[in-house]
Parts: C-alpha cells; structure tokens; sequence
C-alpha cells in the first residue's frame, strides 16, 4: 500500500527483519564495549593530602559519581571550589599513565584553579598564563612517582594530544588539553 508520499510501507516481514537487525547491532556493540577493559586513574594531591583511586570509565561511558570524585580532589586548594574536569585530558592521563608502564598514583601541584587564584599566581610569577587552561578544567600540573620527570615529559610530547610544559626546577610537568605546543 503507498502512503501520501507514493512510497510503499515495509512489509510486517520488512519490518521484523529490520528490527531484529538493530537489535544485534545494538548488542554486538554492547558486548564490544564491555570487552574495552575500564579506565582508571590515581592521584594525590600535594596540597590537601587527598587520595583517590577509581574506574572512571566502564562499558563505554564515563562514570558520572568518579567524575565528581575526581572533580573534588582536583579542586583549588586555595579557593575550595571545584569545577568540571576535561574527560579528554583523563584520557590523556591513562594513555600517559600507560606508555610510561606506572601504576603510581599522580602527584597533583595543580589541578583546577579559579580565575582569583591564577591571577594571584599571575601576580607572583611570569610563568603562569593569563587564559591558563587550568582555569576551564582542561590543564594539570603533575608528576608520577618512579618515573623520571624528563622521561614523562618525553612521553607526553610524544602523544601530541595537547600542551606540554617542562618544569625541572619545581619537579613537575604541565599537560592540557589544549593545541599541541611544547615549551
């Protein structure tokens, strides 16, 4: 039968096998998923003392509680307030975790910063931008205990996945991000 448009409707049959061919993708893309093994991170951050382990991606999503953990400890410690952090650079963080082969916990300096707080860090150093990409989530400021801080930092240049700092006198690199650029 043709409906208005002069196209005909799909068959009952049609229409069973189109379902029942949704149906397996839609489970064949399920079990692909849960074959991904899950993504977990650690960190301490140096300024509270806070500790946190977790899964922060399982299944193919993200986990909204461990985001909000991992939100929390990634705060600024100055200000108390916490802000969104950037799920690519927790991805950047796992993938970096794993090139240098460390299951180590990352040092956080810093982690999320308030527009006050980097302005005042601003104020006593050149080296902290006035668009610090701290300031939307998408910045950290770390290093990886057992693993040599020039050899970390190679390792992040190298995944061209976003900016990269060197700060051997502080013991820490910076990855955001951001577009690829070094310094």
């Amino acid at each position: 039968m043709l409906d208005k448009t002069g196209i005909g409707a799909p068959s009952r049959r049609c229409f069973l096998r189109l379902a029942a061919g949704a149906a397996l993708a839609c489970s064949a893309a399920g079990r692909a998923f849960a074959a991904l093994p899950a993504r977990e991170l650690g960190f301490l951050n140096l300024h509270t003392g806070e500790r946190l382990r977790v899964p922060y991606w399982e299944n193919g999503r993200y986990l909204p509680d461990a985001l909000a953990d991992i939100n929390h400890v990634l705060r600024d410690h100055r200000s108390n307030l916490e802000h969104a952090i950037d799920t690519r650079l927790l991805d950047l963080l796992a993938r970096l975790k794993s090139l240098v082969g460390r299951e180590a916990n990352f040092e956080v300096i810093s982690g999320y910063r308030s527009p006050a707080s980097n302005a005042m860090l601003r104020s006593h150093s050149s080296g902290v931008a006035q668009s610090s990409m701290h300031m939307l989530g998408k910045a950290i400021d770390i290093r990886l205990p057992g693993c040599d801080l020039s050899a970390l930092h190679r390792a992040a240049v190298g995944m061209r996945s976003g900016g990269v700092g060197l700060y051997t006198s502080s013991n820490f690199i910076h990855v955001d991000t951001g577009r690829v650029r070094y310094w």
